[in-house]
């Protein structure tokens, strides 16, 4: 889903969906003559994307909502705001404190990456344990001598993961001075490349279903519990949410989320539960037909979006993020990274967008 779709120039044969991602997708100015130059990203009119923070501002100011937004009228400790052409979208600006940001954005880098939790990397690497502790050591995964001819079809390995047995970290340094030609590739690129990881039960992006009989860990205690709280204004009276998997997505400069479904879980009913960390990104929410005009939605850290009911059957991408420093907004993030064991995670948050989205699978 990272990427856009093939490209067809003529704007008549696009869809109302894949206009809006065209119009706010990045795009740079290749106008300047001087190949030196820093390139520049073209222009993009950002007058018609809802920023739910001003929304917030002013219903806390004077009680007022623009038209066509609503806010719900539930027990909650802030704000819930709905779209009203869209039931069962819920969007609750900057709920979750910074203290808590700073925390699931550790733990996205960290912990969730860990095996036996699957990454877009382990179909080529198999799995890769401690790879943002490897990237912070400017270690490099160096391709060992293959042991494949020696698995049987009785190996336990799961699908995909047969090279496992074959991929190291080692000391930068060690590689090169040892002028060897073996396959590697700096753990710092392979951090920059994670797209996704899956926590709980894993999903399997080429049969587009979960895969119970994959090993996995449950959920980790704190984060169910935080996705319990946020999806109660959109869970039936009496219910109680139950996480079960989670996709993680990291995102860079330049990454896109094409237009899609989320539509393989048993009850759409219950929400799917989206947090935002890192650096403002666009947010499109189209109808059931990619022929629908999307909504632009600003997405900034903190922010938490629920999907439930008819908004599982509406089309939604993510087809910019910002990251320089005039509207990236991590302001709040800089100061909090600030101690040196922290610059770490600061350098990757930065440049990068996460969004960790909760399901309720059965």
């Amino acid at each position: 889903m990272y990427g856009a779709d093939s490209v067809n120039d003529d704007d008549s044969e696009r869809t109302a969906f894949r206009k809006a991602e065209k119009k706010y997708r990045l795009y740079y100015d290749h106008s300047t003559k001087s190949s030196k130059r820093k390139k520049q990203p073209r222009p993009v009119d950002l007058s018609e994307v809802i920023d739910f923070k001003s929304v917030l501002d002013s219903f806390n100011r004077n009680n007022e909502l623009p038209p066509g937004i609503s806010v719900l009228q539930r027990d909650f400790n802030q704000p819930v705001f709905c779209l009203e052409n869209r039931p069962g979208f819920y969007f609750i600006p900057g709920v979750l404190s910074i203290e808590e940001q700073c925390q699931w954005i550790k733990e996205s880098l960290t912990s969730f990456p860990q095996p036996p939790n699957r990454t877009n990397h382990n179909a080529i690497y198999g799995p890769i344990h401690d790879l943002f502790i490897a990237a912070k050591e400017r270690k490099v995964f160096v391709e060992e001598e293959s042991l494949s001819t020696g698995l049987d079809c009785n190996s336990n390995f799961p699908s995909g993961d047969v090279n496992a047995s074959r991929w190291k970290f080692s000391e930068g340094s060690d590689v090169l001075s040892r002028g060897d030609t073996r396959k590697s590739v700096s753990a710092t690129v392979l951090l920059r490349k994670l797209r996704w990881s899956t926590l709980g039960l894993q999903f399997e992006w080429s049969k587009r279903n979960y895969d119970v009989s994959l090993p996995h860990n449950k959920i980790p205690h704190g984060l169910c519990q935080l996705a319990k709280k946020m999806a109660a204004p959109a869970m039936p009276l009496g219910e109680e949410f139950q996480p079960e998997a989670a996709i993680v997505n990291y995102f860079g400069l330049g990454d896109t989320l094409g237009g899609h479904l989320d539509d393989m879980e048993a009850d759409w009913s219950k929400p799917i539960v989206s947090m935002s960390l890192g650096c403002k990104a666009i947010f499109l929410l189209g109808g059931k037909s990619r022929q629908d005009t999307p909504f632009a939605i600003f997405l900034r850290s903190g922010d938490v979006v629920l999907m439930a009911g008819e908004a599982r059957e509406c089309f939604h991408g993510v087809p910019r993020i910002f990251t320089d420093e005039e509207n990236a907004e991590i302001i709040h993030l800089e100061q909090q990274f600030s101690c040196e064991d922290d610059l770490c995670f600061l350098e990757y948050i930065r440049n990068s967008r996460i969004n960790i989205n909760i399901r309720q699978v059965f």
